[in-house]
């Protein structure tokens, strides 16, 4: 897994001109840590990093850093990925605020090559456009096929190749978004690169990660990739109108979703016939809302604060003159 080696560094490019770490932006572009690749280390075969748990079957996933890489330990593993994401984390983070100060409402898409994810991007963005600011972030190794088919649209795109990488990270979005014209108070679509592993493990800075699985993809995938499944908050389960064709159990793929997940919610939808596409219009609209809610959760609570503090000293005002003149009248009369 990337996290392990640091594979999706060096061959990133946005809108073709490739990721300098000595741009000026909002991110810090230190990067000394996440870069090693020293080979000194001895190159013995460890059985630590995998099991042979059922007859000849073997798992590498069993060690601590549950991934396997040739000439690294776990212990080297864990720690450069640990490096690569607290990293990446704090990339994140600085998304995270600008989203949230221009009122954007990010959403992660990931799935596997082939799941439909840019028939169901095209098909919003052309719901959505005359009702909301939107725009798109298209992630893939090479080409800019998808983005010239997100612009299409008449939505605004910026295609970011990762070259050998195998998903995005968050600093490549923070360069992204500084190419991409776009409104405050807007939905913004970061178009992942076709991969059910690594992307679960990057934070892009975004309020939601969405999983697409087409029926034609098999009801175990949530099973298989459970680290995917595990990070996402809402499944679309894409291409509906193609299961009189198969034999794919619906019930059974939502079952699986629910033991990785007992917190996903499953939409069932079709990009191409339009079924189950205004429950998800009517998601991303509710989450939007209750996002933005919470961001003005605190401001509400300052602003009754200074009503508060405010409605003392107008009460304090009020009661002084009143007051005075109770006293003034009371002297007269003394006179």
């Amino acid at each position: 897994m990337c996290t392990s080696c640091g594979c999706s560094h060096g061959e990133a490019r946005v809108e073709g001109g490739a990721i300098s770490h000595e741009d000026s932006h909002d991110h810090s572009h230190s990067h000394e840590s996440s870069h090693e690749h020293s080979h000194a280390h001895p190159h013995e075969h460890s059985h630590d990093a995998h099991k042979h748990d059922q007859g000849n079957d073997i798992h590498f996933g069993k060690g601590a850093a549950r991934s396997h890489a040739p000439g690294l330990s776990q212990q080297r593993m864990v720690q450069i990925e640990q490096s690569i994401l607290s990293k990446n984390d704090q990339y994140a983070a600085k998304n995270r605020s600008l989203f949230a100060k221009q009122n954007i409402f990010a959403l992660n898409l990931v799935s596997s090559p082939g799941s439909g994810k840019t028939t169901l991007l095209t098909t919003t963005l052309n719901a959505l456009k005359n009702s909301i600011s939107l725009g798109v972030i298209e992630g893939d190794q090479e080409t800019a096929n998808d983005a010239d088919r997100i612009r299409e649209t008449g939505v605004s795109a910026v295609q970011v190749n990762t070259g050998k990488g195998c998903h995005l990270d968050a600093h490549m979005i923070g360069h992204a978004l500084e190419k991409l014209s776009f409104e405050e108070q807007g939905l913004l679509f970061i178009e992942n690169v076709g991969n059910l592993v690594c992307p679960a493990g990057f934070d892009l800075g975004e309020a939601h990660k969405v999983a697409i699985l087409s029926v034609t993809e098999g009801e175990d995938k949530p099973l298989k990739y459970p680290d995917m499944f595990h990070a996402a908050d809402v499944l679309l389960l894409n291409k509906v109108d193609l299961l009189p064709y198969l034999d794919f159990d619906v019930e059974l793929c939502i079952e699986n979703a629910k033991k990785v997940n007992p917190n996903i919610e499953v939409i069932r939808c079709s990009a191409t016939t339009g079924e189950g596409m205004q429950a998800w219009y009517q998601w991303l609209e509710s989450h939007r809302v209750e996002l933005f809610n919470k961001q003005l959760a605190p401001l509400k609570v300052q602003i009754a604060e200074i009503e508060k503090v405010l409605s003392q000293k107008i009460l304090v005002q009020d009661v002084i003159p009143k007051k005075v003149l109770s006293e003034k009248v009371t002297t007269g009369a003394a006179h």
